[in-house]
């Protein structure tokens, strides 16, 4: 199978571009310009193949996509956007997911092109008990929690024998059945939650069960939870339809300090949980 490193081929030309027309943009302007020269440049045709970057890849089939992205991760030959994009252009789960058994790099890959996909449900919850890196399991539970009750049970069974348990409560809290179970295992972690208080309370947001206000205002009067739980509690409360107006002193909390030396005391840090 013939690779072609399209990128080192689109850069060589930025390279000459940019040495013919030293004073053409400014930094910032790059930033702006490059990545629609690339775009333009997958439509270019490259005299030595006959053929544009996007052309190549739309004849190959779905296979010879796959092979070939195979290819070009065992040979270290760059993969380009248009290679990934010919792939996502396309419905290749089923094609793909073998490769999420595959080598470090085919993982990686794998999961970005697959992302949610009710397919790869069984490998991406097998992968979060098995992998040993944390970039792959975040991205498996994040792809996995869109499809929160099509594996409620099994994470329940994980849970109970305590594998991955924070994945497990992640994936439980966006549950959209309502289940005894789910909300009794998410309030008690919660209620038993140390370090992982502002976690905890966020899976409570996202679950939306009102049950758990009680539980929320009743932690949020501890004197002796850090400003980012306080936070993290007061978002929870709210999210649930409650509130609390209380003021508090957290002068002494080195993170208040820090976001008040910031101009950003407001911040919450987990307000794009949905």
């Amino acid at each position: 199978m013939k690779l072609y490193d399209f990128d080192g081929m689109f850069e060589e030309k930025l390279a000459d571009y940019i040495k013919r027309n030293p004073r053409g943009y400014t930094e910032k302007q790059w930033e702006d310009v490059i990545p629609s020269m690339y775009s333009k440049f997958g439509d270019t045709v490259v005299k030595s193949i006959g053929k544009s970057p996007n052309q190549f890849y739309a004849e190959q089939s779905d296979e010879e996509l796959v092979d070939s992205l195979r290819a070009h991760l065992k040979k270290g030959v760059p993969v380009s956007e248009y290679l990934c994009n010919a792939i996502e252009g396309r419905n290749m789960d089923e094609l793909l997911i073998p490769l999420l058994d595959g080598s470090e790099d085919e993982v990686a890959y794998a999961l970005n092109l697959i992302g949610a996909s009710q397919k790869a449900l069984p490998v991406y919850m097998r992968l979060l008990t098995t992998s040993q890196s944390e970039d792959v399991r975040n991205t498996c539970v994040d792809n996995v929690k869109l499809f929160a009750d099509e594996v409620k049970e099994e994470a329940l069974k994980n849970y109970a024998k305590g594998i991955q348990p924070e994945y497990m409560l992640e994936i439980l809290s966006r549950c959209k059945e309502r289940d005894e179970r789910v909300y009794d295992i998410l309030i008690k972690a919660f209620r038993t939650a140390d370090e992982n208080l502002a976690m905890r309370a966020s899976y409570l947001a996202a679950y939306g069960d009102e049950r758990a206000l009680p539980h929320l205002l009743e932690k949020i009067e501890d004197e002796d939870i850090t400003y980012a739980d306080f936070q993290e509690l007061k978002f929870a409360i709210e999210a649930l339809g409650g509130t609390y107006d209380k003021e508090r002193d957290f002068s002494s909390d080195p993170y208040y300090d820090l976001i008040k030396s910031h101009g950003a005391i407001d911040i919450d840090i987990f307000k794009d949980i949905k």
